[in-house]
């Protein structure tokens, strides 16, 4: 959890792999647009940052975070990636709704990192407010697609 100590932005390059050699897809969803426009802003910067070029992020979107699961399984088949970031947010509502869906989208992208050689890094805010998800998604926390970038781009290295 992103307290004040912790911005989830912030990366020691030094001790980051340089991801130049690398393929990464980035799966967005787009309920929530305006929290995971900002994650996928704070994922590709943090890409390029750390050498990706432009032509080796792809971006597919999907409805929302449900859909992250068979999003990332096509990135993974059909686009030859060396990783996958999942981007959504799911804020707490009124029904249990947020307790399906933050469940199943953990438990299936947990199962294609057990299927697959592919790495899928869990880039899915589940907040109890907006102003949470703002906060995480380049608000005074920083940004967590950032932090999902190094960690796809430590795990593409692991799975070489």
């Amino acid at each position: 959890m992103a307290t004040a100590n912790k911005n989830l932005s912030e990366y020691d390059k030094s001790t980051i792999p340089n991801a130049k050699d690398f393929r990464f897809g980035i799966v967005v969803s787009e309920w929530n647009s305006e929290i995971t426009e900002g994650l996928f802003d704070g994922a590709y910067k943090a890409l390029i940052d750390c050498g990706a070029s432009e032509s080796n992020i792809i971006r597919s979107n999907v409805p929302g975070s449900f859909e992250l699961t068979f999003g990332s399984k096509k990135m993974i088949t059909a686009e030859k990636v060396d990783a996958v970031i999942a981007i959504g947010s799911v804020i707490q509502g009124e029904t249990k709704h947020f307790d399906f869906v933050c469940s199943a989208t953990a438990q299936g992208i947990k199962d294609l990192n057990v299927l697959y050689d592919t790495p899928v890094i869990f880039c899915v805010l589940t907040d109890n407010n907006l102003q949470q998800a703002i906060d995480r998604s380049g608000g005074k926390h920083g940004n967590k697609g950032a932090e999902a970038a190094i960690a796809a781009i430590k795990m593409a290295d692991l799975a070489k």
